[in-house]
């Protein structure tokens, strides 16, 4: 379980970053930024608070909204970037992710003088000093709230753009390339929000 041991490590403002959607065929990259300032937390964070891929949807959307609640009261920030499938396949999904993440710390109401970065990738010319951690949102509260942020932020992006274009699944496979995904492509063909430079997208536009 995540703990706040990493953000102790620093003096001033921590910030935890996370993204959601590197692997799916559609939809924007969405990266989430989190300084909490009050490490008193609610019960239901510090109890609940982890890696986002571990939650089911329901408890991501109830913590998630539980972080707007804590924002509210003071106790956090929160920041989203994003960067959108014609910026991933102008720079590619790498890149593309860096852009969203320096987007979400843009955000946040102070600059933080350090980032967590989940993962093992640092992006250039980053606003503070960085720090990637492996699996960080299994290891910081920081890193695993900006984990949940992203994903529930880029879920509820994924839902409305379902409603534009309702022949993906994209409700409930937020663009991964699922039976009913592949099947709405073969019928349908390609959306503006399909990712180009993606082999799965590219062979089916061949």
């Amino acid at each position: 379980m995540p703990d706040f041991e990493l953000e102790n490590m620093y003096s001033g403002l921590v910030a935890g970053i996370d993204e959601a959607g590197r692997g799916p065929w559609a939809g924007p990259v969405v990266a989430g930024a989190v300084v909490i300032l009050d490490k008193q937390l609610s019960k239901t964070l510090l109890d609940g608070l982890d890696d986002s891929k571990k939650l089911s949807a329901k408890k991501r959307e109830m913590l998630y909204d539980e972080l707007l609640r804590e924002q509210a009261e003071g106790k956090l920030y929160i920041g989203i970037g994003e960067a959108s499938c014609r910026e991933i396949d102008e720079m590619n999904i790498l890149q593309a992710t860096f852009l969203a993440m320096k987007r979400a710390t843009d955000k946040l109401p102070q600059c933080p003088d350090v980032a967590l970065i989940d993962g093992n990738r640092t992006p250039n010319n980053f606003k503070c000093k960085t720090k990637t951690v492996i699996k960080g949102d299994a290891k910081s509260m920081s890193v695993a709230a900006a984990s949940i942020a992203a994903k529930v932020y880029r879920d509820r992006i994924m839902k409305e753009m379902a409603k534009k274009y309702p022949y993906y699944g994209f409700e409930k496979n937020a663009g991964y390339g699922t039976a009913c995904h592949i099947e709405g492509l073969k019928k349908y063909g390609i959306t503006p929000e399909h990712r180009k430079s993606y082999k799965p997208i590219q062979a089916l536009i061949k």
